[in-house]
C-alpha cells in the first residue's frame, strides 16, 4: 500500500491515534501484513509512535489533553494541569497530569511528560467532556482538580496549594468531592484553604 492511500484512508475516517488493530480493521489486512505496514511507515517517518502499540500521523497536530486520555485509560486530565487550564493557578504547567483508577504511571513521549496518579474508585468522578480542535477529551472540573491535587499532596506529605484564585473554586462543591475520598484530614484542608 502506498503512503498516500494510507494517509487518505486514515484522514477520511478522522482517526487521530490508532493501534495496529484499528489499521487491520479499516484496511482489511492480516495481522502480519499490518505489522509490516506499520513498521515500514514508521521507519520512513510517516507515522510516529505515541507509546507501544499507539501511533499517529507524523504531521498531525493533536492536543495534549486528547493524547493524555488515550495513552492510559481510564483517566481524565486533572491536578495542576487542569487548574492551570482553568486559570485557577497562575503557573503554566508543562506536565500533562491526569488521575486514574489504575496504577500510577508516567510516560515521556512526543517531547512531553504525561503522568497518571491513582485515586480511589469512589472518587473517580467530577469530570466532563471538553473539546479542542474538534477532539473530545475528559477533564476534571476546577473543584475536582483542586480536591484531587489536595488529596495527592496530603498523601505525599506536601503543603496544600496556597497560590490560587479562590473565586474560581466553589467551596460547597469542593467539600462534596472531598467527602468521596473518606479522609477527614483532606476535608479539613479543603475547609481551611477555601475559607
Amino acid at each position: 500500500m502506498k503512503w498516500i492511500d494510507f494517509e487518505r484512508k486514515i484522514k477520511a475516517k478522522n482517526i487521530k491515534l490508532f493501534t495496529p488493530l484499528d489499521v487491520q480493521k479499516f484496511l482489511g489486512r492480516t495481522k502480519i501484513a499490518t505489522r509490516f505496514l506499520i513498521h515500514r511507515l514508521k521507519k520512513n517517518g510517516y507515522i510516529v509512535s505515541v507509546k507501544r502499540g499507539l501511533y499517529q500521523l507524523s504531521d498531525e497536530q493533536i492536543p495534549d489533553v486528547y493524547v493524555a486520555n488515550r495513552i492510559y485509560a481510564p483517566s481524565y486530565v486533572s491536578l495542576e494541569f487542569a487548574l492551570s487550564y482553568y486559570g485557577v493557578i497562575p503557573e503554566t504547567v508543562y506536565e500533562i497530569t491526569s488521575v486514574t483508577t489504575k496504577t500510577t504511571r508516567r510516560f515521556e513521549t512526543l517531547g512531553k511528560i504525561f503522568s497518571y496518579h491513582k485515586i480511589k474508585k469512589t472518587a473517580y468522578t467530577g469530570y466532563a467532556i471538553h473539546s479542542q480542535n474538534g477532539m473530545r477529551f475528559y477533564i476534571a472540573d476546577a473543584e475536582k482538580a483542586f480536591v484531587d491535587a489536595s488529596y495527592l499532596r496530603l498523601m505525599r506529605k506536601q503543603k496544600p496549594i496556597s497560590r490560587f484564585r479562590k473565586e474560581k473554586i466553589n467551596r460547597a462543591k469542593s467539600l462534596k468531592y472531598a467527602s468521596l475520598f473518606n479522609n477527614e484530614k483532606l476535608t479539613s484542608i479543603i475547609k481551611t484553604t477555601l475559607q
